[in-house]
């Protein structure tokens, strides 16, 4: 079993910490009470109660770092120090539908000499399965005390495919449409499970043998990109270079799939 660091035993705490109430809401659902954000973007109270909770407790452990979370937005701690980006609810939508797919994700961004920052510490917990996948830089991507690795599948016809499709407000139908119609004739099957983290925490753990979407958040792809990255894959922009922050454009498989795959994305784009 590997020896936990003590960053990733107080995130494991923090997120344990805050996954029974929302376990108790979910069984609840119904009776939640829910405002809107946007045009198809949902807050309950369940997702705001359970980042207090993630503030409250990384706070106490580590009172001088800063926040990036979904609700709350940004807030500003010793900028040398490093700081925690946080989803109390990937998979919102999910949650709130009684549809039982969703986790908490955290991550933690270094500061590095250069003035940019480095996701090295990442953790997504499912409450109502209890999986823990978490990883560090270096030192491999784990769910509890097993050893995570991607998927050993090279063949896109034997590859199945995880994605984010647009929704109302949100996401680019027609280049979506464009890469759908390149992948989807010549691979196993696609799926659309609505939370991001958890997509590429399963292709980590070898259960999605690829994934791609944009119009990301930082807090919905921070610790999953490391997660996939600890199990030996590979998360590229849709041109297959390494710039998928900035554009915004994530695509992450094994290392031969993911060369056939960014082709075939990259000539759909063209």
């Amino acid at each position: 079993m590997p020896a936990h660091s003590g960053l990733i035993t107080v995130i494991d705490r923090a997120a344990r910490k805050a996954a029974p109430r929302l376990r108790r809401d979910f069984n609840e659902v119904q009776h939640l009470q829910v405002s809107r954000k946007g045009p198809a973007d949902f807050v309950s109270q369940a997702d705001q109660r359970a980042e207090q909770t993630l503030f409250e407790e990384l706070s106490k452990a580590r009172p001088d770092w800063g926040f990036l979370m979904e609700e709350r937005g940004e807030i500003a701690g010793d900028p040398a120090k490093p700081r925690f980006i946080i989803d109390p609810l990937d998979g919102t939508s999910n949650f709130l539908h009684g549809i039982p797919h969703f986790a908490i994700s955290i991550a933690v961004e270094e500061p590095l000499p250069s003035g940019k920052r480095e996701v090295t510490t990442a953790l997504v917990y499912q409450p109502l399965t209890d999986e823990s996948f978490w990883a560090e830089k270096g030192r491999g991507a784990w769910l509890t005390d097993q050893r995570l690795r991607v998927s050993a599948r090279r063949e896109p016809s034997e590859a199945l495919v995880a994605t984010g499709i647009p929704f109302l407000g949100h996401g680019d139908f027609v280049t979506w449409s464009r890469i759908f119609g390149a992948v989807a004739p010549q691979v196993a099957g696609i799926r659309r499970l609505g939370a991001a983290a958890l997509d590429l925490a399963w292709v980590a753990a070898g259960r999605f043998d690829a994934y791609w979407e944009s119009d990301l958040k930082p807090w919905d792809y921070a610790a999953g990109v490391l997660l996939v990255k600890e199990a030996g894959g590979f998360v590229t922009d849709y041109r297959g270079g390494e710039r998928y922050a900035d554009r915004n454009e994530f695509l992450a498989a094994n290392d031969g799939l993911h060369s056939k795959l960014h082709k075939m994305v990259a000539g759909a784009l063209r």
